[in-house]
Order: C-alpha cells, then structure tokens, then sequence
C-alpha cells in the first residue's frame, strides 16, 4: 500500500498544504491514476479523485468492530455483527467464546444488524435485511450458514422483530405498510399490524391486532405469555404504553392513566416482573429527565429507581430471575453502566470497566452473565462481559489497519458556549496536536440528526483522519432539541422555534473566533438527515462565515419532505417540524427553509444521497443542487443508486471519503 510521508517541512505548512505538497511529490503512473466511481455511483460536478489520494487515506478506511446482537438461550456464546475484512457490509456472525474466531453466518450486498436465537434451544436463527438501504425489513429464518434463508414475510410491508414468546417458540413482529404498494404512491391513513408466528413453521403465522396509526413498537410479553406492553410513539417528547392481550387482541392504555389526560410525558415499556403484576419502564413524567421506574399495574403505583440520578437513563436490563438490574445513564454524551437490586431497587458498588461509552448491555437467559458493548476515542466497539465476580472479559477485538496507531488518538473535550438567548449549549471538540500542527487550525461543525440524537463520546473512525493528518479540529454540537439535556432542552426546536438551534451555531461560530487555536475564517460544516437541514440553513445564514458545507440527505424544503417521506413517518414528523397543512405553519415552513433561500448560498456545497431514502427522499437533494446551482454557486452531488438515509457499503462509503476530502482541499483556505 502507497502511504504518504509526514516529514517535518510539510508538516509545519498544515495538514492540508502537506498533503496537497506531499500528492504534487507522487512519482509517474501512480500520480495520473485516478478513482474509478462504481456502477451505482452517480457523480455530478466532482473533479477526478487521485488515486495516489486514495491510497495515502486508505489506513483511516478499515477499522472494524463488533456489535452485540443475541446471547445463545443455553450456551455461553453469542451472535455479533461485523464487517469482515474484504468485505463491503456487516454481517452476522457467531463467537462461541472470548475471543474466538468469528464465524460468519450470512453474506450478501445488504448489511444484518438484528438477529435472535429461537429461545428453547437456538435451533435456528431469525434475522431482519432490507434492500438497497430502503429500510423495508423482511424477516428471514437462517436454519444453517450453508443454507439460505427462508423469507417469513411479506415483501410489500416492512417488519420489526419484537420478540419470542417464554413458553414456546413462537416469535412476535410488527408490520407497517409502505407507499409504493398504495394507490397513488401515497398513504392517508397507516396501521400497524402485530403478528404472532412459529418460524419453523411459517403457515402458522396470524394476525393479533391491528393498532391504528405508526409509532407503535412491543416489550417483551409478559412470562405467563398472556400479555404484552405496546408502546405508542407519539413524538421526541410523548409516548404511551398500552397493554394487548396477546389472545383477544384486545388493547387498554395504561400510561399516562385516564386521570391524566394533560400529561404528555414520554413512556418506554420494558421486562415484566416475574409475576406478571409489574412492568419495568422508562420515563420523564416527575421531571427533566429519564428515570427508570417500576408500575405496579393493578393499582398503578409508580416507584422511581433512579430518582437521584440526574441524567437520562438510555437503557435497561434485567436478569431472568429478576434479581439484578443493569441500567446505562448518559452522563453529558457518555453512558455510564449502573447496576441496581431488582427487588429492593437500590444501587450496588459500580461495576469496574474499561473506559468508554457502554452500548447495548443485556444479561444471558441462564447464567446472568451480562454483555456489553464499549467504544472510546481508541477504537471502535468491542464486546465484553462482565461476571459475577465482578470481573470484565472481552469477547472480540476491534481491528485497526497497519500504520495507525488509535490508542494515540486524541480524547474529545466537552465545551460549552452561551446562545443569543442566553442558554447554554455544549458540544464534543477533538483537537489536533498542536506540536504537529502549531497556530490557528481549520475547523469541521459535525452536527448529528434526529433532530433529537446526540453528538456522544466515542471513537470518530474515518473522521480521525481530518484530525490526525490534516490538523483539523472536528467539532460536535449538540444543539437545543437534542436529547440527554432534558426534556425542555429537546422541546426547544420544535415548530415555529426551528431556527433557533440554527442560531446555536452562530453563536458557536462566535466562540470559535475567541479560542486561541482555532481558526475562524476556515470554518467547514456538516451533517446528515436533520444535520443536513442544519447545515444548508448555516450556509444560508452565514454564508460569509463559513468556507463551504457538505450536506449528507438533509431536509432542503420541509414541505416537500413531509409530502414526500414514507406515509408511516409523516405525523411522527409533523409534531416535530410542524404540520404542513395549517396554513400559518406552511407558510412558516416555507419562509425557512433552505430551498427557499438557496440564493444565500455563495459557498462551495457538497450533496451527498442515498436514491432509495424512505426518509429524506432523494428528491429533496436534488432540488437544492439545481436550485443552487442556478445560482451560480458550485455544487458537488454524489448519489448512490443502492443506498438509503445514508451510505452502508464500505465501497460507496469510501468514495465519499475521498471526495470529501479532495472538497476540503479546494474549499478550505490554506
């Protein structure tokens, strides 16, 4: 592999001006190759990429970790998904034990992700895929790796796996219909669909209920498999829990109580207790935050587990026998695992971990031993347990390629800055070296979408490369509607207050100006999804303060994007953004959004689209790139035929790499 040197004269020039000086130095052939997009990249308006560039970013390219996906019901192995070297997505694997080899159970073009034993004695695995990044999931039973896999559902609806029943082998999945199956290519009313099927004999498979309207998501049943708590997704800020039994099909609501019919408070179903009479949940109803509670569902009594914990709770877990708790609470972006009495609900001695930000942790069926996963700023995820001893054990070992070194990456630093009304809003900032790269360095804003995700701790992969090799300082925000601060914080972007967390980055533009070691006139924002809104509104508000944008399948016209995303999400995202079909509010919508002021887009922008995104369809980058074009703005756009709301495929992932950087060399000030 061709790597480019660092020697201390270019190094002193800046990240940027050496690789540019270091790519002039290539020698014959090397320096006229060029990067050959693949067959379903579509590439409009991007110079030819230097393969001699490609090759000196390859190393940042290939790093490789572990997801947590299902504990064996009765062995002490488990199921991960990884990409595996040479390979272009993750897919599903078994560990039969710390540290052993990984072996692979499915291939194909789309990437798994979620999986589960059959219960009783992991007989057969079931697992979700969808095609092209369109998010359709189909529900498919792996008998065997040297098998293929029986498709168990229905292609024209997309599927979620809510879980086995305790008593049998019979496995609960939700349905939604999708548009391209609806007259007219769009749907008025949705339905969500609960069904009930034995995977080993798909016939079987029956309707229980049919819940009216999307947002609708399922607990574990209760252990008499006699009910289960749904739960209602109403918005970033309300959900309900209702209660189906799981042979009528019939449906009560349970939380918020019918004597309180004002409260709009979020509620997240999880394990019952062994007797059935409690359900474990999560919930912000008693005050800022998410605590972790336990309802008593005879006399509706609420006790609070973690009342003293100003924080959100993330996550839960609870053993078989319900005895021992495991709960993550995010602390400022980092989540922290706690664990608690599960009958006196007070707190144990904190466990001893490896440091990092605790993903998915979940106890196994039989011996409680519990898993989970850990990503820091020195690698990404890797899975480890932790025993009754107390003692933590990894169970895989995240991969880096030859020539970086992640455990000499920097750690990312929480700053805080005042908004033009005076609120407080923070953000993650790693800093380059300054011995490496000394004076004023260039800055990338990364903001997250949702609008209510979380820039949070962890490691930042290919974007260490701006970092390490370019002296870019890489800055996350967490602007006002994002979640972990609260639920006032997440409820302030909603509606006719959408600019304000625009506004947020003006401020931290304004910051940047006052940091010594950073650099104001070179100034990059990005984003995707929401992130995308996000930054095309800062390149229409503060096109003189920024040096160009990359929007990745960002919302360019929020009506548009309401008429035009999949119907199943379209009230979800209307009590968010605002409903379209009150005239104020469209009025509004219009006035803000990006398209509408594209004409304030004097610098260089970079579009990047998934042609098959149920969410931010692909329609709504290309009216930004004609609109802005028309303005004689230069725009980059790069769409990709088999991706959705964002590129999976390690090969389209590394097109965009590359032409994101080679769009920072021309972009960027030196």
């Amino acid at each position: 592999m061709f790597t480019i040197p660092h020697p201390p004269r270019l190094l002193k020039l800046g990240g940027i001006a050496a690789l540019l000086l270091s790519l002039a130095a290539g020698v014959g052939a090397q320096q006229q190759a060029v990067v050959q997009p693949n067959a379903n990249l579509f590439v409009q308006g991007i110079p030819a990429i230097p393969q001699s560039l490609a090759d000196a970013v390859a190393r940042y390219t290939d790093f490789r970790g572990h997801a947590f996906v299902d504990w064996h019901p009765s062995k002490r192995e488990m199921l991960v998904s990884h990409r595996k070297a040479g390979a272009n997505t993750a897919q599903l694997f078994r560990v039969s034990a710390p540290l052993a080899e990984p072996e692979q159970l499915t291939d194909g073009a789309d990437p798994v992700s979620q999986a589960s034993y059959e219960p009783r004695e992991g007989r057969y695995v079931v697992f979700e895929r969808s095609a092209g990044g369109s998010e359709v999931a189909q529900i498919y039973r792996l008998d065997d790796k040297d098998k293929a896999p029986v498709l168990l559902t229905n292609p024209d609806e997309r599927h979620d796996i809510v879980g086995w029943l305790n008593n049998s082998s019979q496995l609960l999945y939700t349905a939604v219909p999708i548009d391209r199956t609806a007259q007219g290519g769009s749907r008025a009313q949705i339905s969500t669909a609960l069904w009930i099927i034995d995977p080993a004999k798909p016939e079987t498979k029956r309707k229980i209920a049919d819940l009216p309207g999307p947002g609708w998501g399922a607990a574990r049943p209760s252990w008499d498999d006699k009910q289960v708590a749904l739960i209602r997704y109403l918005s970033a800020n309300e959900s309900q829990v209702w209660l189906l039994d799981l042979e009528s099909g019939k449906t009560r609501q349970i939380l918020p109580a019918a004597n309180e019919p004002n409260l709009k408070a979020v509620h997240f179903p999880g394990a019952f207790s062994r007797d059935n009479k409690a359900i474990h949940l999560v919930s912000d109803r008693f005050g800022e935050f998410r605590e972790l509670m336990s309802y008593e569902i005879a006399s509706g009594k609420l006790t609070r587990i973690t009342a003293d914990i100003r924080w959100d709770v993330s996550g839960a877990a609870v053993t078989e026998d319900g005895r021992k708790l495991a709960v993550q609470i995010n602390v400022d972006g980092r989540d922290e695992l706690h664990l608690f009495d599960g009958q006196s609900f007070k707190e144990l001695p904190a466990p001893k971990l490896p440091a990092g930000n605790v993903g998915t942790a979940r106890f196994h069926p039989k011996s409680n031993e519990l898993v989970f996963s850990l990503n820091n700023a020195q690698g990404p995820s890797q899975i480890y347990t932790l025993g009754a001893d107390g003692r933590s054990e990894a169970w895989t070992k995240p991969y880096a390629p030859p020539g970086v070194d992640p455990s000499k990456f920097a750690e990312q630093q929480i700053v805080r800055w005042k908004s033009f009304d005076g609120l407080t809003i923070s953000g993650l900032l790693t800093r380059p070296d300054s011995k490496r790269f000394p004076g004023k360095r260039p800055v990338i804003i990364s903001i997250h979408g949702g609008p209510e995700g979380q820039a949070t701790v962890g490691f930042l992969a290919r974007n260490q490369y701006y970092v390490n090799e370019l002296g870019i300082a890489f800055l996350q925000p967490n602007v006002r509607g994002s979640e972990g601060y609260g639920k006032s914080f997440l409820a302030m972007d909603n509606g006719f207050k959408r600019e304000d967390s625009v506004k947020d980055i003006g401020a931290l533009l304004d910051w940047i100006a006052t940091q010594p070691d950073l650099d104001a006139s070179r100034v990059l924002v990005t984003g995707g999804s929401y992130g995308g809104y996000m930054t095309l509104a800062v390149s229409t508000h503060y096109a003189d303060r920024i040096a160009g944008s990359v929007d990745i399948v960002g919302i360019s016209h929020f009506v548009t994007f309401l008429q035009n995303t999949e119907s199943y999400r379209r009230d979800l995202r209307r009590v968010e953004y605002g409903d379209e079909r009150d005239p104020a509010m469209r009025e509004h919508l219009d006035k803000i959004s990006p398209l509408t002021n594209a004409a304030k887009i004097k610098k260089p922008l970079f579009v990047v689209q998934g042609k098959n995104d149920p969410r931010v369809p692909y329609t709504e980058a290309e009216q930004i790139v004609a609109k802005v074009r028309e303005g004689g703005t230069p725009v980059w756009y790069l769409r990709a035929e088999n991706e959705g709301h964002g590129f999976q495929k390690k090969e389209n992932q590394d097109f965009q790499f590359y032409a994101t950087i080679l769009f920072m060399q021309q972009t960027l000030p030196k």
